[in-house]
């Protein structure tokens, strides 16, 4: 079985290196069980000295280098060349946990399943951990409501799933990867939840999800993908809030770390 990752980069090179060597120092474990890796990074037109980093790395990574118009049309370039059984993305300033393929490839050998994701953690710029990352079981009305966040960065799918899907919207520049998994969830794929963590999502004052305006754009975005999951339904903020408990009290472990986590790591940096 072949794993695709495709990373989107531009000017991120401070934390490039790190990424791509979360992916590339994985391809042993996955060769030593016959299995294969192939490493896609976009890279529209850095001018950081993120390309020359790339192609340093020579045949070891498969370069896409042309201009897109936002990142999930450069994931989609990305993934139209893949070749691999399986697909996962990841960001330049994000990277994988040791073992994250071997464990993805295990999953789906032994689930029935079209997704499945898995937690991380957050951290800031020099790696310290702010705190856990847990993705919810996914349901699309509990994600209409606001109440279902999912790690990207430890979401894995099969190849034919994204292709029925469609790829990804290019016209959504905050939450691509959200509506995508509505997309598939709306194609009738079964997503499950793995208690694994498989990433770090990196968090720091310039970074564009945890900025004020990020957060704004990401709520309009919502609003119209939960009018996708059914042009009725209704946000309101008491059905928000009950659904937001009973979304929780049906996943009792969620609340034991959030409440470890509160008290270990203080307030969270980014609502999950």
């Amino acid at each position: 079985m072949k794993i695709s990752i495709v990373t989107i980069s531009f000017n991120q090179c401070e934390f490039l290196k790190q990424c791509i060597e979360s992916v590339l120092k994985q391809n042993k474990a996955l060769r030593d069980a016959g299995n294969e890796l192939e490493y896609i990074v976009v890279d529209p037109g850095s001018t950081d000295g993120s390309r020359e980093l790339i192609d340093s790395y020579g045949s070891k990574i498969v370069k896409v280098y042309e201009r897109d118009t936002g990142p999930a049309d450069g994931l989609n370039n990305g993934f139209s060349i893949a070749t691999g059984d399986i697909f996962a993305y990841i960001n330049a300033d994000d990277y994988f946990l040791d073992g994250s393929f071997k464990r993805a490839l295990q999953v789906f050998s032994k689930n029935k399943c079209d997704v499945f994701t898995g937690h991380g953690w957050v951290v800031d710029e020099n790696d310290q951990k702010l705190h856990r990352c847990l993705s919810h079981k996914f349901s699309l009305r509990q994600y209409a409501l606001g109440n279902c966040v999912v790690m990207q960065q430890s979401t894995f799918f099969k190849r034919s799933t994204y292709e029925n899907a469609g790829g990804f919207n290019t016209e959504n520049r905050i939450s691509w990867d959200g509506e995508l998994m509505v997309d598939m969830a709306l194609n009738a794929s079964k997503i499950i939840r793995v208690n694994d963590f498989l990433s770090c999502f990196r968090v720091y004052s310039t970074s564009i999800s945890g900025s004020g305006d990020f957060l704004k754009a990401a709520e309009i975005e919502h609003k119209r993908i939960a009018l996708k999951i059914d042009p009725d339904f209704s946000t309101s903020k008491i059905k928000s809030n009950v659904n937001w408990l009973i979304s929780k009290l049906l996943d009792p472990k969620y609340i034991i770390v959030r409440i470890l986590d509160g008290m270990h790591y203080g307030k969270r940096k980014i609502p999950s």
